[in-house]
């Protein structure tokens, strides 16, 4: 099976793999797939049809049996903006499968600079003064004094998409399935 990525960034790629690592005969192709929303998603729905966007471009390009596109946003609460994560998994003649990860709130001096119009990774490399920070532990692994890496977020929104494909795969008839359409 040809499962290819919506993305290069290592802690996406990383993350499809460890939720499919049980099984040899997969073979990953990472792609540099666009989103199709703003280089900040500010919405779950956004954030959502970013990963969704990513996942029907992803397997049409790369020509294989799934793609994944994954997607991190915020999101604005009454108790702050919050880091959101989203992971859309597609195949031929099915809906999208849909799964969202962590939420944390942001610190307000990093949430102002979103709300300015910024994006978080150039933020969060100018607040740690570091480089590429999306490609590794990203924002969730700076405020959660490395508990959970970017990598381990996506790992869990990607596994959680993982279980949901295989339970079709399992349990239902694709005839009875409609197929969604790319917006």
């Amino acid at each position: 099976m040809k499962i290819i990525i919506g993305s290069k960034n290592p802690a996406k790629v990383s993350a499809v793999k460890n939720a499919f690592q049980t099984d040899d005969s997969i073979e990953f192709i990472a792609m540099d797939i666009p989103s199709g929303v703003s280089a900040q998603p500010f919405s779950d729905e956004e954030t959502i049809e970013g990963a969704i966007n990513r996942a029907h471009a992803a397997l049409e390009e790369g020509n294989g049996e799934i793609g994944i596109g994954l997607e991190g946003g915020v999101n604005a609460t009454k108790h702050g903006l919050f880091l959101c994560n989203w992971g859309a998994l597609v195949q031929e003649g099915f809906p999208p499968i849909i799964a969202g990860g962590a939420r944390i709130p942001l610190p307000d001096e990093i949430a102002g600079k979103l709300l300015a119009g910024r994006e978080l990774g150039p933020v969060m490399d100018d607040y740690t003064k570091k480089k590429d920070i999306r490609e590794n532990e990203g924002a969730v692994g700076v405020f959660t004094n490395g508990q959970i890496s970017r990598t381990e977020m996506f790992t869990h929104v990607t596994k959680l998409l993982a279980g949901q494909y295989e339970y079709r795969k399992n349990n239902l008839n694709p005839l009875s399935i409609p197929a969604a359409q790319p917006k």
